[in-house]
This record gives structure tokens, sequence and C-alpha cells, in this order.
């Protein structure tokens, strides 16, 4: 992740120079610039190991501050401190808490791999700065989307689409995703479902570390071994300045740290993937390279300086660090720059220089706003017509395309996205527009929220609300006579059924009441043809019923008592089928009146 953001100064020059004596101290068994034997690799007995060049994180920017010089506590005291002590000891609440509940899970499923949680500290913080200072929710899923820059191979790796969009939003090209930076392929293979919520998400602080975890713990390391724990980090992204801060982080967290509430973590100076900007340029704003008046970056060579004892010496400006990225930030035009002997600033343009033309300032969204006209609306098991849009834009009311936008399903329904996700991730076009996959209706009617959240600092959520209504059916037809004839005090000898159907397609599961009246149309009856209740006494009216799967309605067994004439059964369901047939009680009784059944038992 050093490819775009570069090497982050430190805020004076004698915190440099300290900082790269500890990193020397960490990297003295190692030659320059050399990683360690075996590193990434070596022999691994299980066949989950990840290939030697392997990387969870496309070898993606990552923050490469240092912690500071004083350290938390000294070795050897409790990791459980009060909240007191340097600002950048604290981790945020939720995110310590998925690191410590990772560690105990590991401790299960890999005893050997003797996993600390501090390892996923230290990670969590050169890759997100601990979920943006502990930006999350109380589910730990990050407030907005943490999306690392487009791994199109300009100035990055080149790592074309494997999810198509699924996790960064992104179907031409594969980004880095959560707190974690995992890149899709990697998520696909090794996310976990660590808080239980049946869904495995990137952007989960718990899902992600316990993912983290077992990545650093493939086949058979040890992480206690010095060698099994530089195999492990630089799995996760394969250069030696990155092993170096990550182990640097790791120490610090080991003498001490404490919780600080979500949301109040300190992050790292600088652009980190965190904050990647509304399009994720790869390309670093002007005034991210080095700070006028500071030090040497930690592990780079000063002009005229010799490096210190056991130092890797850092790759030079133009050189390109494994997987493609370059090692310095660029300035405004393009081009390395290197400090000047004595870290000051950068020589002034010669007299007469022409000067580069301003580059186009890039839309700064300030809000997303609805782009759908219709309703989101659709009967139980059927499809949205409409689907969920947004649109963002910058102060102007112009469109910013390339942001990412998350759609969530909020509510008590069962209506999913295509694919039974709860959540998508688009990015908007060029139009400004991110439009989510279309809604699948479940069974559960009534109203849910559709939220739509940039993944762009202090722009408020847009909530659009969705309706599932109860299926319907327009029409009724009889499958049968509708005209059905018993004798008095006898049954029915034909059963009814009728078909519902809605907008010609067969209708299942509509509900549909059925009612017995006289032939004016009079209701309710106290006598004539009949149903049985459940107890057995007569019922001249049904609700509840349902049509089958094949949008068939069946009525139970209908009587007659000894009221003669003609009857009307009328049908109805919702959505508005109605289907009306005639019965008819001619004749005598046979064997003599009788009376319509009490349900009370003769005496």
């Amino acid at each position: 992740m050093a490819a775009q953001f570069g090497r982050r100064l430190r805020r004076t020059a004698t915190t440099t120079a300290v900082a790269a004596a500890a990193i020397a101290a960490l990297s003295a068994s190692q030659a320059p610039g050399a990683l360690p034997t075996g590193a990434g690799g070596g022999t691994q007995s299980a066949d989950d190991t990840p290939p030697p060049d392997s990387s969870a994180t496309g070898n993606s920017p990552y923050y490469t501050e240092l912690p500071p010089l004083t350290t938390p506590d000294k070795p050897g005291t409790s990791t459980d401190l009060p909240v007191t002590g340097p600002a950048e000891a604290g981790i945020p609440a939720t995110v310590l808490a998925a690191y410590k509940q990772a560690e105990k899970e590991l401790a299960k499923s890999k005893p050997g791999c003797n996993l600390p949680w501090q390892l996923l500290a230290a990670i969590g913080k050169v890759e997100s700065g601990q979920a943006r200072g502990g930006r999350v929710d109380a589910g730990g899923t990050t407030i907005s989307p943490i999306l690392g820059p487009v791994l199109n191979g300009n100035g990055f790796a080149n790592i074309p689409d494997t999810d198509n969009g699924e996790f960064d939003g992104d179907s031409t090209h594969d980004r880095a995703v959560g707190p974690m930076q995992f890149i899709p392929s990697t998520w696909d293979k090794w996310g976990q479902d660590a808080n239980g919520d049946g869904r495995r998400d990137p952007n989960n602080i718990y899902d992600a570390a316990l993912a983290a975890a077992n990545y650093l713990c493939a086949g058979s390391r040890d992480l206690s071994v010095q060698a099994d724990l530089d195999r492990a980090i630089l799995s996760y992204n394969h250069s030696q300045e990155y092993l170096n801060t990550v182990l640097t982080w790791f120490e610090y967290y080991k003498k001490g740290t404490h919780e600080v509430p979500d949301g109040t973590g300190v992050l790292p100076v600088g652009t980190g993937p965190a904050d990647p900007g509304p399009s994720a340029s790869p390309s670093p704003s002007p005034g991210t390279g080095p700070t006028p008046g500071a030090g040497p970056t930690p592990g780079a060579t000063t002009p005229g300086a010799s490096p210190s004892p056991g130092t890797p010496s850092a790759p030079g400006p133009s050189s390109p660090e494994p997987g493609g990225g370059s090692t310095g930030p660029s300035t405004p035009g393009g081009g390395p720059t290197t400090p000047p002997p004595g870290g000051g600033s950068q020589t002034p343009t010669p007299p007469g220089t022409p000067e580069k033309p301003e580059t186009p300032e890039t839309p700064v969204v300030k809000r997303i706003e609805k782009a759908g006209k219709a309703a989101l609306t659709a009967m139980a098991g059927g499809q949205f017509t409409e689907r969920a849009a947004v649109r963002a834009v910058d102060a102007d009311g112009r469109p910013v395309a390339g942001v990412p936008v998350r759609f969530q399903i909020v509510g008590d329904t069962d209506t999913r996205f295509t694919g039974g996700k709860l959540q998508v991730l688009v990015p908007t076009g060029k139009d400004g527009v991110a439009t989510a996959l279309t809604l699948q209706a479940g069974e559960r009617t009534g109203k849910f929220t559709v939220r739509a959240t940039a993944a762009v600092k202090d722009v408020a959520v847009l909530d659009q609300t969705a309706t599932v209504t109860a299926r319907q059916a327009d029409a009724l037809t009889a499958d049968g006579d509708t005209a059905l004839t018993a004798a008095p005090g006898t049954a029915f000898t034909d059963r009814v059924e009728a078909t519902a159907t809605y907008r010609q397609a067969a209708a299942p599961k509509v509900a549909a009441t059925a009612v017995i009246t006289s032939e004016g149309g009079a209701a309710p009856l106290d006598k004539g043809p009949y149903f049985k209740g459940a107890d057995g006494s007569p019922t001249r009216e049904l609700t509840g019923l349902t049509t089958d799967e094949n949008g068939v309605l069946r009525l139970p067994e209908i009587f007659a008592d000894t009221t003669t004439g003609t009857f009307l059964l009328r049908l109805e369901t919702e959505g508005g089928g109605t289907l009306t047939i005639e019965l008819k009680v001619v004749g005598e009784p046979a064997g003599g009146p009788s009376e319509e059944p009490t349900g009370e038992p003769a005496a």
C-alpha cells in the first residue's frame, strides 16, 4: 500500500531517528532490503497456506506512520490498562473486542498458532487506522465502506475484477475492502461470519478480524516463532517496509494499550486507504509528499548519509515494490521527488520555466439524492419493478462519479436483493447515479426501508420507503359447473373448485373468502346451505381461505338443510377476483323433514 501514500514523515526529525532505530533493531538479522529467508512461503504442510507471492490486500497502500516515542507502559505490564496514556495507544472498544474475540477463537481452533490479538491490532492500524478510528455501528459494521484504491495497474498491482463488484462495487478491477483490507478474491476464500448474522461481511470488524486471524494462521504456522511471524505478515502485504511497520506497532501494542469509545480513535497522519476520496484515485494529492523541514522517512536513505546498521535500504523513488506499486509519493506533475539533504523543501523552479496547467479540481460529494421517480412497491413473492437509485452531487449540484454507495435493507421484512443479499455496494456512474440490484419481495407484507450510504465522510444517508402488498388475483374461474343441486338434508355432491389468476397468470397463495347468501343477495343467512365449522356447527361464511401453488381454491363440503330454494355462493379474492355459483335445494327430504345440525349432541 506504500505505493500511493508513500512513507509518512514523522512529526520531528528526532522522532524519525528513533523510529528508524527501532526498525533497525527489529530488522537487524536481515540483509538490507532483503526479505527474511523463506518469507511468505517455506515448507507448509497444509493446503490452505497462501502461495509465497500471495497478498491478502493485493499489496494495496497502507498507513506507514510509526508509533510515538513514548510507549504505553513498560514491558510486562497488563494489556488492559485504564483510559490513560498516549492517545495512539487507545483502540476503539468494538474494534478491540473483535481482535480479542478472534484471538480466543483461534486459541480453540488452532492452538498451535499462538495468535496474539496485538498482531491483529497492528495490522488493523496500518490497514485502516483501526476502522477509521472505530467508526462502526453497534454490530461492528463500518459506518461507510472502507475501500482501497482501484487496483488497475496505474501505480499499483493490476488485479482484474473477481467478484463482479459484490464486495468492492467495482466490476472492472478489484479494490481492498474493509477494516482489514482484503481483496475480494482473498475474502471469498478466507471470509468469516464471526458475529453470527449469517453473512460474511468484509466491512464488519468481527468478520474481518477473524478472517485475518485464520489467514495469518494458515498451514502450520506458529506465530511465536519469528520466522513464521514474518511469513504471516508478509503474506498479508509482500513488502519489507510493510513487515517493519507492522512489527513496530505490534511491539508497541504489546507494551500496553487501552480501550477508547468507538469513533474516537486517532487516525494515522496523511491520507490513507480509509479515505480514498470520491474516485479513489491512485495518485496522491499535492501536499502529501515530504514535509518541509522534516527529517528523512524511517527506512529511507538521505543523500550523503550512511544508513543505520541493520536498517534495510529503501528502494529508490522509481523502484517498484512487490505488487507493482511505486515506493514514493508523486508530485502534482507525476514525477517522484527526493527530499534534498537535510530534509529541506524542494528546490525552487528555475526562472523562466513555464508553469504547469492547474489540475481540474475533483468534485467533492456534498449529498446524495433520490434518483428514481416511481415508488418502490411489489406484491408478495414478486419482483419490484423499480430499483432503488441515488445520485451523488457536489455543492453545485453536479454529478460525482466513482462514489461507492452501500444499499442496505432495514426493517422487519424478508425482502432481499437479487441473490438473497441484505446489502449491495454499487459505485456511481458518470451521471453520478448508483442503482441497486433488483429487490425480490418475500411473503411478509408491509413497509421497510432501503438505506443508501455514500462512502464519503459527513454525507448524510438517504432512506427510501419500500412496500410489499398482499398477493392478489384479479379473476376467478370455476373449475366445474356454476350451478350445484342437492336434496334437502343432504350434501351437495360436487365440491367447489376455482382457479385464481392475476394478469392472466396463476395466482398462488392469494387470500379468499366464501359467503352463502339468498338469491337476492341478503347475508348473513340463518337457514339454507351451509359449511361445517371446526366444531361441526353450521356456518355460511368462510375466511382465511388461500389458493394453492397453482392458484386453485378448493372449498370444503357444502350441506343443505330442509330449506328449499335457490341460494348464491359468492367467492372473492384479495385483488378483486369474484365468482358466483348457484346452490339449489329441491325436492322432499329423504325419510321426512330433518333439522339443520346444531353441533349439540342428541338427547
